[in-house]
């Protein structure tokens, strides 16, 4: 993994598979930030291994698409706005006499060298559930739908296919394992003893208030969205808080409408807005022993064109 920037203005404290989280550089330690960066990487990963080379501008196209998502559930889609972790990221500056100068002398928060692809976010309370909302029956799903007849202990209906649509969404939530460990598929009852039982509750009905919303959206572009995963915090009111990212190509998968409905094989209905392609190439290159293989550039550059495919077809218009 890169090393994390030196960032003026701000302390590095953590890195994930994809994203560097900063506190501002004054704050004394062990303190609970107000403010954080989130600032995201080019870095791609797969089977729990981040792999070489990154994605061109990943960093970036993610961010954008993650702050159209916020704004769109924050009431641009005709709903009601889900209160997110956003924090205003221009402040402002001060002049010589120390007094703040006037709103045209605003200062950005967010430093030159991350610019586009950071957040200043407020810091949360983070609950320890992945909400996963699925959609359609599709990749662990559809393992685990061969075998039981269920999803993550949900039971089905018989004779569904690979790529189907649900007769309804589904709530499946995860445990967040620590750091290189996988995320652990739960219950809601074990949701229940993780969160208590009114967390629990907010987290399923607001995770599928959120997917519904946002499949209304995709489909209004010519998109499927088959499943997706949202994380929350708890702001110092209380109030459940959407955090981290959100509805983008690394936490959802996105389908054409268009060739799920035509297609004949799953490859051709579920081809995917995502790193599927690198997942494929590296399933068929890599037995998953000691250390992954480099991406060939083909494999970086279709990727990079599939996100960059989503964020021009969602937001066009």
């Amino acid at each position: 993994m890169s090393t994390p920037l030196d960032l003026p203005g701000w302390r590095h404290i953590y890195s994930g598979k994809v994203r560097d989280l900063y506190v501002p550089a004054d704050l004394p330690p062990d303190t609970r930030a107000e403010r954080l960066l989130v600032v995201a990487s080019d870095r791609v990963s797969a089977f729990d291994h981040v792999l070489s080379p990154g994605i061109p501008d990943k960093g970036v196209l993610l961010t954008t698409l993650s702050l159209w998502w916020f704004d769109r559930l924050a009431g641009a889609d005709g709903g009601r706005r889900i209160p997110n972790h956003l924090a205003a990221d221009h402040v402002l500056g001060l002049g010589a006499d120390g007094e703040a100068n006037t709103p045209d002398d605003l200062r950005s928060l967010i430093p030159d060298a991350v610019a586009g692809r950071a957040m200043v976010v407020r810091g949360l309370e983070m609950l320890p559930v992945e909400c996963v909302v699925r959609g359609y029956l599709t990749g662990s799903g559809w393992a685990e739908y061969q075998e039981s007849g269920t999803v993550c202990g949900i039971r089905l209906a018989e004779g569904l296919q690979n790529g189907d649509r649900l007769p309804e969404p589904i709530f499946t939530p995860a445990f967040k394992a620590p750091m290189g460990e996988h995320d652990e598929n739960i219950s809601f009852e074990r949701t229940v003893e993780l969160v208590g039982r009114e967390h629990a509750e907010q987290l399923r009905d607001l995770s599928l208030e959120i997917y519904r919303r946002a499949a209304a959206t995709a489909e209004a572009h010519g998109l499927i969205l088959a499943d997706t995963k949202f994380e929350f915090g708890v702001d110092d009111d209380g109030v459940l808080t959407l955090a981290d990212e959100v509805l983008t190509s690394d936490s959802s998968r996105y389908w054409d409408a268009a060739a799920w409905a035509s297609g004949t094989t799953p490859a051709e209905r579920m081809a995917s807005f995502d790193k599927q392609i690198v997942r494929d190439w590296l399933a068929a290159h890599w037995d998953k022993q000691g250390t992954p293989p480099e991406l060939p550039v083909e494999i970086v550059a279709r990727t990079a064109a599939r996100y960059r495919e989503l964020l021009e077809l969602l937001t066009a218009g």
